[in-house]
């Protein structure tokens, strides 16, 4: 929607600021109105909700580009993190640990955040070790991590696939 400009403010009375900046003071809105139309400007509403309403004179093109310009700056320097996975399996050999950690600093340096999965059904070789490794497995990871990143949740213990959130840390300025 947008604020309201020109004919559709329908305040009695404006408080006008110029296309300069400068404080007109309060004045009827057809005054108001009357003075933009000179300077070949619109009226723009800027605060509705103040008593008088907020109004400036001004070009609403260049004011509404201005805007979108700010918008699109304020995107761009919007940082979204995505949430990487890592599979291991329980009796992962310390090179290939070493590998896939790899690959999470990685990610944590990236700044998103890591979600590390171990695969703990359908191998007769992860039934023979267990389930239980699955604990020291992580607590392994989480030391060889260190202060790169911080453990943020844990799997439930029912669930079938155990896995832990790593979110990067956070730099010290």
């Amino acid at each position: 929607m947008g604020p309201r400009i020109n004919n559709r403010i329908f305040a009695k009375t404006v408080q006008v600021i110029s296309g300069d900046g400068q404080n007109l003071g309060v004045m009827p809105t057809s005054n108001a109105l009357a003075m933009a139309a000179d300077a070949g400007l619109d009226l723009v509403e800027l605060n509705g909700t103040a008593t008088p309403p907020v109004v400036k004179i001004m070009d609403f093109g260049k004011f509404k580009y201005d805007q979108k310009k700010r918008a699109s700056e304020a995107k761009k320097k919007q940082k979204t993190v995505e949430m990487k996975e890592v599979w291991i399996k329980p009796f992962i050999e310390e090179n290939d640990l070493q590998i896939k950690l790899k690959k999470v600093f990685e990610f944590l340096d990236g700044g998103d955040k890591v979600k590390i999965s171990v695969m703990t059904k359908g191998n007769r070789r992860v039934l023979a070790i267990g389930r239980d490794s699955v604990p020291a497995l992580f607590a392994r990871v989480i030391a060889l991590i260190g202060d790169r990143g911080a453990l943020e949740s844990r799997s439930k213990p029912d669930e079938r696939t155990k896995s832990i959130v790593i979110a990067p840390a956070k730099p010290t300025k």
